[in-house]
């Protein structure tokens, strides 16, 4: 039996949240529960709609690196930003396929391919589809982030077999003009409507630690579960701090308020599949692991996330065999 730790944490621990509209203040409720009461609440949560000690793994690619037209402060794509990065050009489509093909055999049941865009050039679709068809092909779930798209882009991704599109609204609506001034979170949400129309699942997000409020925190999350249909995928980042970025000098953020975002995205958005994303290199195994109990269960693997650090494959094996984690299997073809 659930601690009974007020009438509206209550409801909404153990609502159907997706047919529910969350607020602001309930949400906070929730995320200001005694810890051990918090996560009580989102492991079972967890427990109750998916395998507890299983991790879906994924793979990212950047497959269009640097130069990208967006101010957005914490990326080292930027091109406002002195960070150094040289800017490429599209990958080749059979090189893109070579590494998902090394990534399935490596694990990964989920290929995600970005490129620093403010949105693709119709030049650039055809390319763009014939890695999404190769890697279905490959038996893998296909993910793309390619900034922002028309309805008309969405459908054809859609056609050629996209699985999920990434577009994170980063933060909260009140503190995203902070962050970015290239696009607004209108712009954003406009993106997520337009994939969702087309059929695509969606996955998205935000980012920890790049100076925000709690309410700031707490705020990004209600806005996800209270989109028409909730993110298939919620990742949740922290902050990697980059040098000649406009973030560069943001300071560390406390674990234990970030396990907390971790288990609230658990209680708001019960059946999505929560990922640790940028920033577990610099987790230490024991705050992974309550991520883990909170509710986190997805991944990425190898030891690059676009340009920044990732913890190689022989360090998650580690965590995974102390913890008694598996890896999602694929589904096989029918």
């Amino acid at each position: 039996m659930l601690p009974n730790t007020g009438n509206s944490a209550s409801r909404i621990a153990s609502a159907n949240l997706q047919r529910d509209h969350v607020t602001q203040g309930e949400a906070t409720i929730i995320y200001n529960l005694p810890f051990n009461d918090l996560l009580f609440r989102a492991h079972g949560v967890h427990r109750a709609n998916f395998e507890p000690n299983t991790v879906q793994m994924s793979r990212l690619l950047s497959v269009k690196t640097g130069g990208c037209a967006e101010d957005c402060g914490y990326c080292s794509q930027s091109a406002h930003y002195p960070t150094g990065l040289k800017a490429s050009k599209l990958m080749e489509v059979k090189r893109v396929l070579a590494e998902a093909s090394k990534a399935r055999d490596g694990g990964a049941t989920r290929y995600c391919m970005g490129a620093a865009w403010r949105s693709p050039k119709d030049r650039d679709m055809d390319a763009i589809v014939a890695m999404v068809e190769g890697v279905k092909a490959l038996g893998m779930e296909t993910c793309m982030t390619l900034g922002m798209l028309t309805p008309q882009q969405s459908s054809r991704l859609k056609d050629a077999g996209l699985d999920y599109y990434n577009h994170n609204i980063d933060t909260s609506e009140r503190f995203y003009s902070e962050i970015i001034t290239t696009r607004t979170f209108a712009d954003r949400l406009e993106t997520l409507a337009n994939v969702r129309e087309a059929g695509i699942k969606v996955c998205a997000g935000g980012i920890l630690g790049m100076g925000e409020t709690t309410d700031d925190r707490i705020s990004m999350l209600v806005t996800l579960a209270n989109l028409p249909t909730p993110p298939e995928s919620v990742p949740i980042n922290m902050l990697i701090p980059i040098p000649g970025s406009k973030l560069a000098d943001a300071g560390s953020l406390d674990p234990i308020d970030f396990v907390r975002t971790v288990a609230l995205a658990r209680i708001l958005m019960p059946t999505s599949h929560v990922r640790l994303s940028a920033g577990r290199t610099d987790m230490s195994d024991e705050t992974q692991a309550l991520c883990f109990f909170a509710g986190a269960n997805s991944i990425f693997v190898g030891d690059t996330l676009l340009t920044a650090d990732n913890p190689d494959e022989d360090q998650d094996t580690a965590l995974f065999r102390r913890l008694g984690l598996k890896a999602e299997q694929l589904e096989p073809a029918e």
